[in-house]
């Protein structure tokens, strides 16, 4: 678990970016409809948006801040593009977008409360 932990420390840029972009062609992917999956819509954009902060909170380099609030815009920007790809913009869905920013952001300092030596300074 550290072992991974540091891995996302150290490829914090290209694990966001990994991420960023699974959410955004998953997002605008056109659908005839959703598909059937467990738990609710709201839950599944929580969880994407909680773990695209994560590295970036895990590394917390100082312009985080920043790039929580490019994460929010991004959020938003996907949410009036969906109705041009067969999809629904929802502002449940942007709300539920950014308690997940949020709650990565409290993971990442609940994880380096709990570690606090563990995890590499690079």
């Amino acid at each position: 678990m550290i072992a991974l932990l540091n891995f996302i420390r150290r490829y914090w840029i290209s694990t966001t970016l990994f991420i960023l972009t699974i959410i955004t062609v998953l997002s605008l992917r056109p659908l005839s409809q959703l598909p059937a999956v467990p738990g609710s819509d709201k839950i599944h954009h929580f969880i994407a948006y909680g773990v695209l902060m994560l590295p970036t909170a895990l590394r917390k380099p100082k312009y985080w801040l920043m790039i929580g609030v490019f994460f929010v815009c991004w959020s938003g920007v996907i949410e009036l593009l969906q109705p041009y790809v067969n999809r629904y913009c929802e502002f449940k869905d942007l709300v539920a977008n950014v308690i997940g920013l949020i709650s990565g952001l409290l993971v990442a300092k609940l994880i380096k409360w709990l570690l606090p030596n563990s995890l590499d300074s690079k």
